[in-house]
C-alpha cells in the first residue's frame, strides 16, 4: 500500500545532497503522462489498427525512446533487409560521410529557408533540430515555425512572452525533447509561430501551411525562416503516390528554393537488424551526411519528390537506461535522490526548470523509476530545478541544483 504521512497537511523533510540541504515537500500534482503499465494496460484491450503509433507517441511523450521505437516497429510492420557484402564495399566506397551539424549550418549560409522534418516518435530529430538553433540564428534565421504549435493568436502571443512551452502550447510539444527546443529557441531571441491547421483534406492542409508560412515572411522580408515540420511535409517536387506538399507549395508561391532536410527515411528503430539496409551500411558515429565523389549530398528521393539532404543518425547508446544523447549538447548526466522519499513505486520523476508553473509548464525532462533500487538519471543544463516524483496518488517537490 502507498505510505502516506501527514503533517499539516504538507510534508518536509531536510536532506543533504552535495552538500546541498533540500526541502521535500508534499505536493498536489496531476500530469498528462502515463506510467507504462497505463500504456501496456490500454493496448491489450486496444482493437484498432493504429493502436501501436498511439503507444509509440504515448512512450515518446513520457521520454522513454526505446519503447517508443520498438511500437513504431510494430505499427509499420519493418523487416529485415540487408544489403551485401559486396554492396556495402561500393556504398562506403563511394560516399565520403561529414558531420551532419556542421554541414547543414555550411548550406543554410546561402539559404533564406530552411525546412527540417522529425517523426514524431522519435526525440533524436527535436535534438538534432535543436543543436542547429544557435549556429543559424547567428546566420539571419530568427524565425522558427513549427508545425505542432497550436494555431490560438493568444496561445502563441503568451508563449513567445512567457519563453517556456506549456501542455496547452501544442499537441506533440509535451515531450520534453520537443519542449527544449522550443525553449532553447525562445531563450535565444527566434519569434516562434504556428502554420498548420486543422483539416481532414490533406492537399488543403498543405496549401494553407504554405501559405502561413508565406504571410510572415512577407511580413518579415529582411529575415531568415527556419521551418520544423513532419515527414513528407519537407518534400520538394511532385510525389507521385501523395499530394504537392507544403514545401513545394511554399517554393511555388514565394519562388524561394528552400534548404530540405530529411531525418525520417533512415532513422533507427527499435531493432538494429530492422534499420534501412543504407544505414546499417554505414559504420557511423555520429550524425552524418553522404557526400558523393563530386562532392554532392546524399539526397532522399521518394517516388519523384526529394530532401536536398538526408541526415543519418547513428544507433542510440544507453546509459543508465537513457539515450546517450540525452546527457550531450551542455547537458549533465544527473543522478537524482529518490532514498529520502517514501513513496510506492512506480513513480515518475520531472525536472521543471525553476521559475517555471510545474503545473502547466513543459518539463526538460522524465524519467520512470519503476522500483527503489533502481536509480534515476536526468540530463540536465546547470542551473536550478524543481524535482517532482508522483506515483500517481502521492506527489513530492524539491529542489535540485545542477552545477
Amino acid at each position: 500500500m502507498r505510505n502516506t504521512f501527514y503533517i499539516l497537511g504538507i510534508i518536509i523533510l531536510l536532506f543533504s545532497c552535495n552538500d546541498e540541504k533540500w526541502v521535500v515537500e508534499k505536493i498536489d500534482f496531476e500530469t498528462p503522462y502515463k506510467f507504462s503499465s497505463e500504456i501496456e494496460n490500454k493496448l491489450a484491450n486496444d482493437t484498432t489498427a493504429w493502436k501501436y503509433q498511439i503507444s509509440a507517441i504515448e512512450y515518446a511523450e513520457k521520454g522513454d525512446y526505446k519503447n517508443a521505437l520498438l511500437e513504431w516497429d510494430l505499427a509499420m510492420g519493418f523487416r529485415e533487409i540487408s544489403y551485401s557484402e559486396n554492396q556495402i564495399d561500393s556504398i562506403n566506397k563511394l560516399y565520403k560521410k561529414v558531420n551532419a551539424r556542421n554541414y547543414v549550418i555550411d548550406q543554410a549560409k546561402d539559404h533564406k529557408v530552411v525546412i527540417i522534418n522529425e517523426a514524431h516518435h522519435n526525440s533524436l530529430h527535436r535534438v538534432f533540430t535543436k543543436s542547429i538553433l544557435k549556429e543559424l540564428y547567428d546566420l539571419g534565421f530568427t524565425n522558427l515555425g513549427i508545425e505542432t504549435l497550436s494555431p490560438s493568436d493568444s496561445l502563441n502571443l503568451a508563449l513567445n512572452k512567457r519563453e517556456y512551452p506549456i501542455q496547452e502550447s501544442g499537441y506533440y510539444i509535451k515531450e520534453p525533447q520537443f519542449g527544449n527546443l522550443v525553449r532553447e529557441a525562445l531563450e535565444i531571441g527566434y519569434r516562434v509561430f504556428p502554420y498548420d491547421t486543422i483539416t481532414r483534406e490533406q492537399s488543403l492542409r498543405e496549401i494553407t501551411e504554405a501559405r502561413n508560412i508565406q504571410k510572415v515572411m512577407e511580413s518579415k522580408p529582411n529575415e531568415k525562416v527556419l521551418i520544423h515540420c513532419g515527414y513528407a511535409h519537407v518534400h520538394e517536387g511532385e510525389d507521385k503516390s501523395w499530394v504537392v506538399t507544403m514545401a513545394q507549395r511554399l517554393k511555388e508561391y514565394t519562388g524561394i528554393d528552400p534548404l530540405t532536410i530529411s531525418q525520417t527515411s533512415y532513422s533507427e528503430r527499435g531493432k538494429p537488424e530492422l534499420n534501412h539496409p543504407l544505414l546499417k551500411a554505414l559504420d557511423i558515429n555520429e550524425s552524418t551526411i553522404l557526400l558523393d565523389q563530386e562532392n554532392n549530398a546524399f539526397k532522399h528521393k521518394q517516388n519523384g519528390a526529394y530532401a536536398d539532404l538526408a541526415v543519418f543518425h547513428p544507433d542510440t547508446e544507453y546509459i543508465n537506461n537513457r539515450p546517450n544523447w540525452v546527457f550531450e549538447n551542455g547537458n549533465t548526466n544527473v543522478s537524482i535522490n529518490l532514498r529520502h522519499i517514501e513513496i510506492e513505486y512506480p513513480v515518475m520523476v520531472f525536472a521543471f526548470k525553476k521559475g517555471e508553473d510545474i503545473h502547466s509548464a513543459v518539463p526538460v525532462d522524465i524519467a520512470e523509476v519503476k522500483n527503489n533500487a533502481e536509480s534515476c538519471n536526468l540530463g540536465l543544463k546547470s542551473g536550478y530545478y524543481e524535482i517532482v516524483v508522483t506515483n500517481g496518488s502521492n506527489s513530492f517537490k524539491f529542489g535540485q541544483k545542477v552545477k
